[in-house]
Order: C-alpha cells, then structure tokens, then sequence
C-alpha cells in the first residue's frame, strides 16, 4: 500500500499501568482526550498499557482469547474516536495467532494494530522474552514462566506506508531488525516497558542504534515510573529518525506527545548511506 502523503502525524503515549485493567484503561482514556479527532494518522501505546503486573503470572487471569475481547473492543472503540490508526502495544492472548491454545498454562504477549475504523489488521507475538536478572526492587524478571515467544517477525502495510512491529527486549537483537527492514519497514514500534535500571543504562542508545543501522524511524512508546505492581520503568519514550536523531522525548510520567514523521528524510538518508548487506557473513557468524 503507497503512502498517500510525505508526512506522517503520530501521537506517542506514555504511561504508569497499574495491575487494574480499569484504573489503566481510565488512564489512557485521560491521555487520548489530549488528542482531537483527526489530529493524528497514528496514535502509539507502550507495552502492558492495560495491566503491568507483578508477577507477570497475572497476566494469564487477564488473557483475552482470539476474536473481540474487552480491551481489544476498549482499543477499536479509541480507533474510530481518534479516526487514527492504533498500534497496541501488547495485550495477553490465550490464543496463538493460528487460532491454537497456547499449551503449558501460559499466554502470547500479543502487540496489536487496529486501523482507524476499529479494524484489528495485524499482530505480532513478542519473540524475544525478558528472562534477565536485574539489581532493583523486583530483581528476577522471567517472562517465559509466563509467556510463550512468538515465532514470526511482522510488518503491517497501512495508509501511509509499512510499519514494523517489535516489543520492548527485541530491541537488544539486531538483526530481528534487520529482519524487519528486509520486510520493508519504514516505521518500526518499540512498545516497551524499559526497567528503570536497565533503562538509564541502555535505552536511547538502543533505540537509536536500530533506527540508523536500518535507516528506519523507530518510535518507541514506553511505560515510567513506580508501578503498584513495585515494579519501576524508565519512560523516556522517543521517537528517533533514520540519521539517528531524537525527534521528540517524554522522560517522565503518563502524557502524549504529537511529532511528525517526513518519509522524505527516510529516502535521504538510504539513498545517500546505503547499507550494501552482505548475508552470508551474517548466516557464518549465527554458526
């Protein structure tokens, strides 16, 4: 699908989930009414925007299975209000995308994408889980007791060109965005939930190495501050462009910031950097 203009709106949310659904849901309904109809062509959550929970176990309680579900239907509802396209960061689904139960007692960490008639178009099931082990409060995080990986890259075609799709701890694995690019991306989500220990250290400069390694936009919507749950996340969600640049940043606390994309400055900067890959040198090193 050719992007029908040069310039892209976005709107780049920024929240502090609680383990309640409603009191999340209430919150992000406070940020959208920031935003006008029409103001934006794209509105982006960060991960766990309806739950962030601790441990992540709670998620299964709160796993919706494939088809309408109550935050799903809360996301197309926000779609159509907005008129924007909605990229959703990650709900818990019971279901794998081929309509199978995730086996073992545990579910997918599902981002969603819903276009602006409330239309769910695409999903990508995080890949990489956060199994680390990190000096704060919480100091054990294992997603896979939780979670199933998913097993595909994604990419979604939408009115103004082909975005990405990857969540939080994929962005520490470069050649998943690679992947991406190969597929087309332009645009690539970074829905994330960044600790705020491993935050401070690393974020930006991840954030903006995959954005010039692959001469893509990255836009990385990201969950901040102290959780009820006890956990602590960093914010500071950005958006960077192709040459590396940060667009635009919230560092802390719930919020919506509006910044524009010109996909010209992407055709720039890949036209006079190319990036001439050579694969074989790659498929040596994964030996």
């Amino acid at each position: 699908m050719p992007p029908v203009n040069e310039t892209v709106d976005i709107a780049v949310v920024q929240l502090c989930s609680s383990q309640d659904v409603s009191l999340s849901l209430a919150q992000l309904s406070s940020v959208l009414a920031e935003l006008k109809p029409g103001a934006v062509d794209a509105i982006f959550l960060p991960e766990n925007f309806a739950a962030l929970a601790a441990p992540s176990a709670h998620q299964i309680g709160l796993a919706e299975a494939e088809g309408p579900g109550f935050i799903r239907n809360f996301i197309a509802n926000k779609a159509i209000e907005t008129g924007a396209y909605i990229f959703a960061g990650t709900v818990p689904l019971a279901k794998r995308a081929d309509g199978q139960m995730v086996p073992g007692q545990k579910v997918r960490a599902a981002s969603l994408v819903f276009d602006p008639c409330g239309a769910e178009i695409a999903r990508y099931d995080k890949q990489h889980l956060f199994d680390v082990d990190v000096q704060d409060q919480i100091g054990r995080y294992r997603e896979s007791d939780t979670f199933e990986p998913g097993d595909a890259p994604r990419v979604v075609a939408t009115a103004f060109g082909t975005v990405g799709l990857s969540v939080c701890y994929d962005l520490r694995f470069p050649e998943f965005f690679t992947r991406l690019t190969a597929l087309g991306a332009e645009i690539i989500a970074v829905p994330s939930a960044f600790t705020a220990v491993t935050g401070a250290a690393h974020f930006e400069v991840l954030v903006r190495a995959r954005a010039i390694e692959n001469a893509c936009f990255l836009v990385a919507a990201c969950q901040s501050g102290g959780h009820d749950s006890g956990r602590e996340t960093f914010g500071h969600s950005m958006v960077v462009s192709p040459w590396g640049e940060v667009l635009a940043c919230r560092e802390a606390g719930p919020g919506v910031f509006v910044t524009t994309l010109d996909l010209q400055d992407l055709r720039r900067v890949r036209s006079a950097l190319p990036s001439w890959r050579r694969p074989i040198i790659v498929d040596r090193a994964s030996v």
